[in-house]
């Protein structure tokens, strides 16, 4: 005969199975978005990649490029998906000039031609696949 305790075990077994703790985030669920670190390496590839489309489309003459990152955040799925909250400025590097380093670009200081957005970025990433894609984005001026 099964102990009358064995459900709530079980039941409890598997609640610890479905959330993990950390230190800094507490309770999450597994699957969940939690919280990333501008500098590790994915967020890196997902902002370059969302800066790059962002230029793209961009019908401005002037590349942008990221000033911060003012949040990050990610969920694993089926690959990585992305959160980026990010602060982007004008640079004086024009869509015309070719080959351009973005990272070397400075911004520009002329009142007339500064331009700052904050820019909410979404990138799916298969990195195992080599793929990215953006699947939304949205700016506005800051």
């Amino acid at each position: 005969m099964a102990s009358p305790l064995r459900a709530p075990l079980l039941l409890l077994a598997l609640l610890a199975l479905a959330t993990a703790t950390t230190p800094k985030q507490g309770l999450r669920l597994l699957g969940g978005i939690q919280d990333a670190d501008a500098k590790e390496q994915g967020v890196k590839e997902a902002l370059n990649f969302a800066m790059t489309e962002y230029n793209k489309a961009s019908n401005d003459a002037y590349h942008s490029r990221a000033l911060q990152v003012v949040k990050a955040r990610k969920q694993i799925v089926a690959g990585v998906k992305y959160f980026l909250d990010v602060e982007i400025g004008r640079t004086t590097c024009t869509k015309a000039q070719a080959n351009v380093a973005l990272a070397d670009c400075p911004f520009h200081d002329q009142p007339h031609l500064m331009r700052k957005m904050l820019c909410s970025f979404q990138i799916y990433s298969v990195p195992w696949q080599g793929k990215q894609s953006m699947t939304e984005s949205s700016c506005k001026n800051a």
